[in-house]
């Protein structure tokens, strides 16, 4: 009997919905095969999970130390379920004075970037519509708009332009159907830093369509490239609607708390009934995690003095990785910007998750492979690699990833 048959007989079979059946979250799923190998007792090295705290980075100060006053004082109850007004208010200010950001409509809180992303896409777009996403994008936009039944439309990063957006192909998947344009800025995966120029062509697409910018620019604390300038594209017209989306995770070393933040900007008018509809979702899933957000206020009102040795360190690291990929026949990779994550090209690769798959099990190397993150083209793989782990251990994954490809290379 097939599954189905089974299904059909056993009035027991609890079904799972049809919500879940496309849900896929690439740079997790590795590591089940990760885990049992490590299990098996090979050694392994995770290079697949931007997570700083598994490598040698650590909550910020600042961060701590609120934390610690807010659970001593007891602030454990609920919050507000916009987020807490002190937090919301410092968010708004760096907003304003830092990024020149303007005509901001509201902000609101979520159990991290993630949870802001989901409520602002679930508060837009209905079952059949869809909304532009850049291709490798970020795979949490793929469950979101998947468990929705939104038809995700994929404009490409062209890798030849230092993975830029192609303005003129996303201009042709606009329909009247679309409700948004996805922008990942500093990118994950890629790393890479889009320029204003190319900003200011989507800003204007979207004006021109009356779509919605929903902005991701939760690295934008770690653009360390010489000569690289990081500009919100929320400040470059005030009267474009966007929602500029931060926490955190990245700059302030902490994913784990899970606090981040969108920020509505725009005209009030067109946006008001909107930016509601997100707040009565907030309401309902009650609020973010209450004393993590004591940390917020004095994170952004800091000094910042721990960002530049994390940008120094970054930068080390990235030029490692650079170096060792470029020794690698049939590897290559655009430098990145900013973030902490490269997107490397793989030549006569027509199965870029086999090749991995296969890495990990021969050389305990364990990367995220470029379908992963909905992207690509004929006879060329790709993997993410991040780039957190200690220079030893970097140097040592690139020197598997070395003998492997030369092992393949001549077909052993």
């Amino acid at each position: 009997m097939d599954e189905k048959h089974d299904m059909e007989f056993n009035k027991d079979y609890i079904e799972p919905s049809q919500a879940t059946r496309n849900i896929h979250y690439s740079i997790r799923e590795v590591t089940v095969l990760a885990r049992k190998l490590q299990k098996e007792g090979k050694r392994m090295i995770y290079l697949n999970i931007g997570d700083p705290n598994v490598y040698d980075f650590d909550l910020a100060k600042e961060a701590r130390e609120a934390v610690i006053w807010a659970i001593q004082h007891g602030k454990c109850g609920y919050a507000p379920s916009e987020g807490l007004p002190e937090a919301i208010e410092a968010i708004e200010k760096d907003a304003r004075d830092r990024q020149h950001i303007r005509n901001i409509v509201g902000s609101y809180m979520g159990n991290g970037a993630s949870e802001c992303i989901d409520l602002a896409i679930t508060a837009l777009a209905n079952p059949g519509e869809n909304i532009l996403l850049p291709s490798p994008t970020y795979p949490q936009y793929e469950t979101i708009t998947s468990r929705l039944s939104i038809e995700a439309r994929y404009y490409r990063l062209d890798e030849s332009h230092n993975w830029e957006p192609d303005i003129e192909q996303m201009a042709t998947l606009i329909n009247e159907k679309t409700r948004a344009i996805v922008v990942i800025n500093p990118n994950n995966p890629t790393g890479s830093l889009y320029s204003e120029a190319t900003l200011r062509k989507i800003v204007e697409l979207a004006k021109a369509h009356h779509l919605l910018i929903l902005n991701d620019e939760i690295y934008e604390r770690l653009v360390f490239a010489d000569h690289a300038q990081y500009i919100s594209l929320g400040s470059l017209d005030p009267e474009a609607s966007v929602i500029t989306f931060s926490g955190m995770s990245k700059a302030y070393q902490g994913p784990g708390i899970r606090i981040g933040w969108g920020i509505v900007s725009g005209k009030k008018e067109n946006l008001e009934s909107y930016y509601e509809a997100i707040l009565r979702m907030a309401r309902a899933r009650l609020c973010a995690s209450h004393p993590f957000q004591y940390a917020i206020k004095p994170c952004l009102e800091g000094t910042q003095s721990h960002l530049p040795g994390i940008r120094e360190k970054l930068k080390r690291r990235r030029d490692i990785c650079v170096e060792k990929i470029n020794q690698i026949p049939g590897l290559s990779v655009v430098p990145s910007q900013a973030a902490f994550y490269m997107f490397v090209r793989i030549e006569n690769c027509d199965d870029d998750a086999e090749w991995c798959r296969q890495l990990m099990v021969e050389k305990g190397v364990v990367v995220v492979p470029g379908s992963g993150f909905a992207y690509t083209e004929p006879h060329v793989g790709h993997f993410r690699i991040v780039y957190l782990a200690d220079e030893a251990t970097l140097i040592e994954a690139f020197d598997k990833i070395a003998s492997f490809v030369a092992n393949h290379n001549h077909g052993e």
